[in-house]
């Protein structure tokens, strides 16, 4: 590749990694036109990307954006502005950012989450139920997609009876890859609309669960308004899902494209030894992570990244999966392997915005494949690689769909 690649093609969604290597190497801080329009910096370096993530020079607040007038509704997460659900922790600097992340890092204890665990192990394993008897099944539709939502329903208290709501809701939101804006906008009103009737229920009949945790919270001096809770709650349930959907999917993927490394890992199961199962999740983390792109920040002074002048008010995307495979920071970056010790990847951010679902993502994508690799050890792909699509958007990175063949439990 002797010219500078063409991003944000389908063909490049396909394997981003070879462009992503040669803007590694010839142009490290990269300028472009994203599809949306706006212009921003592409950061590629692990080193590079590692300071911005942590820069307090580079705000979360879609205020500093330089072209904000021009530009309204195509930074962020869409529909969140039109439904008023702003105020949430990936758009928000300190003090409010350190209050709000203080309020709900409580459920995300790894205690917290280890007596999570086997109420993930039980969805895993009664949505494996749901097609283990067929020999076939598209694995992002029937277990990577409602596995997260329905845990991160039961996380944050939404009734069972409203689940599959949410799993509608949620499906509007994931698909706008490749489709309108407005079915998302109507899609997220709809979340907000619900996620405060839920809050003015749970504040007259608690339980023990995040939304009532947050009630709590504000209801003892912690100034958390409605709007703010159902902002939180609104970004844990997005930013919780899709990633784990992702995460699962990539993840299953690129383990059926590396037989000997999959064997390996299911040996391992087999054995009783767990040890490998969690350095396996963030080599696939870092190999094909569910984040391709970091979500947006914006430069509240000059600055200096990689040599390359930032102006003010100018958008920087730090690039988590040409980070991940910087040959300066990992030996052999472009090989697969499960073993790796040394892997502090970027998947889950770096700084103040490090991802605070981590705890829950690791157990339900070590719960998933684990699972799966052990009730269906023959799993296989049911389409060529060059078949399968993956979604659209700047953010994210996951397959649309991952048909797969095994032989029939039972």
């Amino acid at each position: 590749m002797s010219e500078t690649p063409t991003l944000f093609t389908w063909e490049f969604a396909t394997d981003p990694y070879p462009a992503y290597g040669w803007l590694r190497e010839h142009s490290p801080v990269h300028r472009t036109t994203l599809p949306s329009g706006v212009d921003a910096w592409l950061v590629t370096r692990y080193a590079d990307a590692r300071q911005a993530l942590a820069d307090a020079r580079l705000s979360k607040n879609p205020v500093h954006h330089s072209e904000q007038a021009h530009h309204k509704g195509k930074v962020g997460i869409p529909g969140e502005r039109s439904a008023d659900l702003m105020t949430h922790l990936l758009n928000i600097d300190p003090p409010d950012h350190t209050r709000l992340r203080r309020l709900v890092s409580k459920a995300f204890t790894p205690r917290r989450v280890a007596e999570f665990a086997p109420r993930v192990q039980e969805l895993t394993d009664r949505l494996i139920d749901g097609f283990a008897k067929t020999g076939e099944a598209d694995l992002i539709h029937e277990f990577a997609f409602p596995l997260p939502i329905y845990a991160i329903c039961d996380l944050l208290g939404v009734p069972a009876e409203d689940q599959d709501d949410f799993r509608d809701w949620a499906g509007m939101m994931i698909r706008h890859g490749g489709g309108p804006r407005g079915g998302v906008a109507r899609a997220v009103k709809k979340m907000r609309a619900y996620l405060l009737e839920l809050i003015h229920r749970k504040r007259a009949d608690p339980g023990d669960d995040l939304i009532s945790g947050l009630i709590r919270a504000s209801d003892h001096g912690e100034h958390l308004t409605e709007n703010e809770a159902a902002a939180m709650a609104f970004i844990l349930l997005f930013a919780g899902f899709e990633t784990t959907v992702n995460l699962i999917g990539n993840g299953t993927y690129t383990l059926l494209r590396h037989s000997e490394q999959r064997a390996q890992l299911q040996q391992a199961l087999a054995d009783g030894d767990t040890a490998l199962l969690a350095t396996a999740v963030e080599e696939l983390l870092r190999y094909d992570g569910p984040v391709e792109l970091a979500t947006w920040r914006f430069a509240t002074d000059p600055l200096t990244i990689g040599g390359q002048d930032i102006a003010t008010g100018d958008p920087v995307l730090v690039v988590l999966a040409a980070a991940d495979r910087d040959p300066a920071r990992f030996e052999q970056p472009d090989t697969l392997d499960l073993t790796r010790r040394d892997n502090q990847h970027l998947g889950y951010g770096h700084g103040i915005h490090y991802c605070l679902g981590a705890p829950l993502a690791r157990l339900e994508a070590q719960a998933a494949l684990a699972t799966l690799l052990t009730r269906l050890p023959d799993l296989s792909l049911a389409a060529e690689p060059s078949e399968l699509r993956w979604r659209g958007g700047l953010i994210m990175r996951g397959l649309r769909t991952l048909p797969v063949l095994f032989t029939p439990e039972g």
